[in-house]
């Protein structure tokens, strides 16, 4: 899942930013609105943190642009205000959630899952396709029970097949929303990483649909 953190306290953001990457995110980062709704506008993510005390372009004008722009990933915003009309003009900007400062990154890493948990239409933190488990909330990995070690981007990949699981994604799709704009992006390596998770799990839930990506879904009973 890909994030984009848009917070002009450096220290700050370098705070969230390590938080989400350690909690197996690939991350964005943005220090003022104005690079924030570029980059908002031009990249395809799966939930923002965004500031609304932000220098050049303030967040709730940040926000406004993306909702116009027809751009509907979830929002979390960040306020130092405590004034309720400040929280009440995110939401009707088109925030999905607040978290005012200061605050618990824990809380704020609970946020974060419920937000792409509810975007993908699920109820709880635990994943399940067939016999394979994924626990957002501990970033854990079991098959029949067994826990399974992952590397950092085969957690991803199949994370994100996992909260979109019954549809078919893109290689395309796959490499947008796994790796962050500094990365060497190469869909060849999807090819990889789904081949030594299929090896990892040892279940067949990751099917290849010839010349459209892959798809998760739980193997067909005998």
């Amino acid at each position: 899942m890909r994030l984009l953190v848009v917070e002009d306290d450096k220290d700050l953001n370098r705070q969230i930013v390590t938080a989400l990457e350690n909690a197996g995110y690939a991350v964005d980062k943005a220090f003022d609105g104005e690079e924030g709704l570029y980059l908002g506008e031009t990249e395809p993510y799966d939930a923002v943190i965004l500031d609304l005390g932000l220098p050049k372009v303030d967040g709730v004008a940040v926000l406004q642009g993306w909702r116009r722009a027809g751009k509907a990933m979830p929002v979390l915003i960040l306020t130092a205000r405590d004034r309720w009309s400040d929280k009440v003009g995110g939401f009707d900007a088109g925030a999905d959630d607040y978290v005012t400062k200061p605050f618990h990154v824990e809380e704020l890493l609970a946020r974060v899952r419920a937000l792409l948990r509810r975007a993908a239409g699920h109820a709880t933190s635990e994943l399940v396709c067939g016999p394979v488990r994924l626990d957002t909330r501990a970033s854990r990995v079991v098959v029949d029970g067994n826990p399974v070690k992952l590397t950092s981007h085969e957690y991803r990949l199949l994370a994100y097949l996992m909260h979109h699981q019954g549809r078919v994604v893109s290689r395309t799709e796959l490499v947008e929303h796994l790796y962050d704009q500094d990365f060497d992006r190469d869909s060849n390596t999807i090819e990889v990483f789904v081949g030594r998770l299929r090896k990892k799990l040892g279940v067949e839930v990751i099917e290849t649909v010839r010349g459209l990506g892959y798809i998760c879904a739980a193997p067909a009973k005998a």
